[in-house]
C-alpha cells in the first residue's frame, strides 16, 4: 500500500504542478491534510494563487467541489442550507434544500469576511461532518475537506477566526510571494494561448483507502510521548515550556494540535515507504500544524513575536526522541 501511496502523490504532485509554480511546501500541505482527513487554512496577501490551488485540487480528484465567497451580509441558511414551503398539487410540504457545503471539497474563500455568527455554521460540518437544519442533523458524504483562504492584513469588513473555528483546522499554510523564475514562468503560462488541463488521478475510493492507509501507520510509545511533550510546551508554566511560552502565551494548544502531529507523521512515514514514524516525520510537521492553535498575548505582538517564533523555540527544548529506537520500513 505504501508504494501505491507514494505514486499516487506523486501523480497529484504532477497534475497540480501544470497549474501551481512552485509552492512546493503548500501542496504537500494540502495533501498531507487530504490524506489524514482535515482541513487547511490558507493564509496569503489577493493573488497568489490559494484559489487556483483548491479549484485544481478538486479536479485532479474527481471531487464535488463547491465554493462560498464569504462576506459580511453571508447567512448561516447561505451556507448549510434551508427548509423551504413547496405547494403541488397534493398540497404543501416542507424541502430542505441544501446549501453549498454538501460537497466533497468546499472553498471558504476569505473566510475571515463572514460574522461570526456565519462563521459559526462551519463549526459542525469541519466536526461532525454533518449539517444541522430544522431539528434534522444531514451527513456530509465522505470525503469532506474544507479549504479556507484569508487575507493577513486586516481590512474594513474582516472578523477574526474564533479561537474554537482555528483549531479545527488541521493546518495552517503561510502562502508566501513567489520568486523571480517563478514568477517568469506564470506570467508565461497565465498568458499563452493555450492553457495546461488537470485530468484526475485519484477518486473517491481511492482517497478513503489511503486515509484508511494512513491511520494503519504504527507511532512508538516514545514518539507518542514527545507529541504530547510538545502540546503541553505550548502552555505557560507546564514542563518544557521554554521561558518565552510564559512571557508571550495567553493559552497553549489543544489535544486536537496532538491529534494532527499524529496523523501528519503517519502520512510522512507513508510517503517515505515506512510503516512507522519517527523523529525527523514529527519534526517536519510541528509548525504548521500547531501555528494556529496558540494564543499569544498583546506583549507578543508588541515584540513582534509570532507562533512560529515561539514553536522554533519549543522544538530546541523538548527531546524528540525519547526512548525512540530506529524505526523499521
Amino acid at each position: 500500500m505504501s508504494t501505491t501511496f507514494t505514486q499516487d502523490w506523486d501523480r497529484l504532485q504532477a497534475e497540480l504542478a501544470k497549474a501551481i509554480v512552485g509552492h512546493e511546501d503548500i501542496i504537500d500541505g494540502v495533501l498531507t491534510s487530504l490524506f489524514a482527513g482535515g482541513h487547511v487554512l490558507l493564509e496569503g496577501v489577493p493573488g497568489l494563487g490559494k484559489t487556483l490551488l483548491v479549484r485544481s485540487l478538486s479536479q485532479a480528484l474527481s471531487l464535488e467541489f463547491s465554493r462560498i465567497q464569504f462576506t459580511p451580509d453571508l447567512m448561516p441558511a447561505d451556507v448549510t442550507g434551508t427548509t423551504v414551503v413547496e405547494e403541488d398539487e397534493n398540497g404543501r410540504r416542507f424541502v430542505f434544500r441544501p446549501g453549498p457545503v454538501f460537497a466533497q471539497i468546499l472553498l471558504a474563500d476569505e473566510i475571515n469576511r463572514a460574522t461570526p455568527k456565519t462563521q459559526s455554521a462551519m463549526l459542525e460540518a469541519m466536526q461532525e461532518r454533518a449539517v444541522t437544519v430544522g431539528g434534522e442533523t444531514r451527513p456530509l458524504g465522505p470525503p469532506f475537506l474544507v479549504m479556507a483562504t484569508q487575507n493577513p492584513i486586516e481590512q474594513e469588513g474582516t472578523y477574526p477566526l474564533p479561537e474554537a473555528q482555528l483549531d479545527r483546522f488541521f493546518y495552517k499554510l503561510i502562502v508566501g510571494y513567489s520568486s523571480r523564475e517563478e514568477l517568469c514562468e506564470i506570467l508565461e503560462r497565465t498568458t499563452a494561448a493555450e492553457h495546461a488541463e488537470i485530468q484526475p488521478v485519484l477518486d473517491t475510493d481511492s482517497i478513503l483507502a489511503h486515509q484508511r492507509a494512513v491511520r494503519s501507520v504504527s507511532i512508538p510509545d516514545g514518539m507518542r510521548t514527545s507529541m504530547a511533550s510538545l502540546v503541553l510546551a505550548t502552555h505557560p508554566g507546564r514542563e518544557f515550556a521554554p521561558p518565552r511560552i510564559d512571557r508571550y502565551v495567553r493559552l497553549g494548544a489543544s489535544p486536537r494540535a496532538g491529534q494532527a502531529l499524529s496523523l501528519a507523521s503517519k502520512v510522512s512515514a507513508l510517503r517515505a515507504g515506512r510503516n512507522a514514524v519517527n523523529v525527523d516525520d514529527l519534526r517536519d510537521v510541528v509548525i504548521p500544524a500547531m501555528r494556529h492553535r496558540l494564543v499569544l498575548n498583546f506583549e507578543a505582538q508588541a515584540d513582534g513575536v509570532s507562533s512560529d517564533d515561539l514553536l522554533r523555540d519549543i522544538l530546541e527544548t523538548v527531546p524528540l526522541d525519547q526512548g525512540v529506537a530506529s524505526t523499521a520500513s
